[in-house]
């Protein structure tokens, strides 16, 4: 039996790091267009960076029930791709001036060659996908796209407005678990796994993607743009009410209700600094309410793994949701 123990992201990129890095190059090769202008979008997304936890996760579900194959590697490349398409249509349609740091993709090339960029992103990924010539595959990886076009189109109707926890979750499901849960999923599908097990595999990825879009969204509320790498607050700027500002509103004073009313209707902090809104969040245990359920989650996901053999890969899928929940960017 292995002795590794994961106790830190150095110690589970290096588990991964020789599939990732063919990952990279997968993704760079089939990204690379006759049209020069998505080949260079491409790479600037690319040369970002990012956790590349999506594609991690497909990796470490196929390996921990066994599967070692090539078909890791493309579809590892397609979850990238299509994350990254995500990435390109949210910066356009937030009106996003950075994006890890760096000026966003739209602020360079402009709105309208980069939502085609993001078309062509999320076309090549559904070639790439079908080379492995697997109908549940083209499935989840349809059905995932739907309800990410879904969530992005509740939340713009949602926008400045109130709502409640439930739709809430809703959202952060459709606009970023679902993407982890179909990560896992297809890993146990390339493994040629039991139902029960892919649905096991993908409740892990469901779990661990909503407590990471809440702690998302307590970070975003609570850090500094320089360890963002973008405006803080910037949730709140766009008029989106986020858990832990949901909970504020539910057991606020009239007086604090007002203030965040008037924060997502102006869509700036113009009139109620954001000092004033981290007090009545703070005063309302709201942070600590939204960390407490993103923990909640993270458990969850832990549990959801009971049945999978002992292995390196099982460990390290243990070792993320902790990781998750304690990150700070």
């Amino acid at each position: 039996m292995s002795t590794l123990s994961i106790t830190s992201a150095r110690e589970f990129f290096e588990l991964l790091r020789d599939d990732l890095a063919a990952i990279e190059r997968e993704f760079a090769r089939e990204s690379a267009s006759d049209v020069a202008v998505i080949t260079d979008i491409a790479n600037y997304l690319i040369e970002g960076g990012g956790k590349r936890i999506r594609p991690s996760l497909l990796l470490l579900a196929s390996k921990a029930l066994n599967f070692h194959g090539q078909g890791c590697i493309k579809l590892g490349s397609v979850v990238e791709m299509l994350h990254t398409a995500t990435l390109v249509h949210d910066d356009i349609i937030d009106e996003a001036d950075t994006r890890r740091g760096r000026p966003s993709s739209n602020t360079t090339w402009g709105n309208s060659k980069c939502v085609l960029a993001g078309d062509w992103l999320y076309m090549q990924s559904f070639r790439v996908a079908l080379e492995e010539h697997n109908f549940r595959v083209l499935d989840l990886l349809i059905t995932l796209t739907q309800q990410m076009v879904e969530g992005e189109l509740l939340q713009i109707e949602k926008l400045g407005h109130l709502i409640n926890e439930e739709e809430y979750f809703d959202l952060i499901y459709r606009k970023t678990a679902c993407l982890f849960k179909v990560s896992m999923q297809l890993g146990a599908v390339i493994a040629k796994s039991s139902e029960e097990t892919e649905q096991q595999m993908g409740e892990y990825g469901r779990n661990l993607g909503l407590a990471f879009q809440i702690v998302d969204d307590v970070l975003d509320l609570t850090a500094t743009e320089e360890v963002l790498g973008k405006p803080a607050a910037s949730d709140l700027r766009e008029g989106k009410a986020t858990l832990a500002v949901i909970h504020a509103l539910e057991r606020g004073t009239g007086a604090d209700r007002e203030a965040i009313r008037t924060v997502l209707a102006d869509r700036s902090f113009a009139r109620i600094t954001h000092a004033q809104i981290l007090e009545i969040l703070t005063r309302h245990g709201s942070i600590e309410y939204a960390m407490g359920t993103a923990f909640a989650y993270a458990e969850a996901a832990k549990m959801s793994l009971a049945e999978l053999p002992d292995t390196d890969y099982k460990r390290a899928l243990l070792w993320v949701p902790d990781f998750v929940v304690a990150r700070d960017r």
